[in-house]
């Protein structure tokens, strides 16, 4: 498959809601790399969309991720049915393309990660949801890339973002 054949590279926004608060991460430009943004309050799904929808339009985002709590088995239970909700309002606000992710234990992770690292997480509570979001969008970003949907990755053609071979690549022809 043609790198042309294959997704274009996109900006992607990670969301990791919660009903105190709202975690986000953003993508470089590329989809390759997913680095943790900022966490908010959560007062109402209406302000956090629109809340949401300032930041994607300031960013240039071309995606939004959202993670979607599961059942350990994998169901979809009542968490689920009440991000899917959020989840319409966002694309709604938006008008961009939402995708879900299973977001299993990626709080958890973010939590592990951060104690790790040294940060208190009782003075920065927050942080733990910005980098939960930064692991599903992360997790999204390498599960493109290993199965070739971004275009210039899983041995395919580089190319820069508009669809130019890279340097390396033209210096090689």
């Amino acid at each position: 498959m043609a790198a042309k054949d294959r997704i274009r590279r996109m900006k992607a926004l990670g969301i990791d809601f919660g009903e105190r608060r709202i975690g986000l991460a953003i993508s470089d430009p590329c989809g390759r790399l997913a680095v943790p943004l900022e966490s908010f309050e959560r007062t109402t799904d209406r302000r956090a969309a629109g809340k949401i929808a300032t930041i994607a339009r300031e960013e240039r985002v071309e995606l939004l991720v959202l993670g979607e709590p599961r059942n350990l088995d994998g169901t979809a239970g009542e968490a689920a049915e009440r991000v899917g909700r959020f989840g319409r309002r966002l694309a709604a606000a938006t008008g961009l393309p939402l995708e879900r992710v299973d977001e299993a234990l990626t709080s958890v992770t973010a939590a592990q990660r951060l104690r790790e690292a040294g940060v208190d997480l009782r003075k920065n509570p927050g942080r733990i949801d910005a980098v939960a979001a930064q692991i599903l969008l992360q997790d999204l970003l390498d599960d493109r890339r290993a199965s070739g949907d971004i275009a210039g990755d899983a041995g395919g053609d580089a190319e820069t973002e508009n669809g130019e071979p890279t340097l390396a690549e033209s210096e090689a022809r």
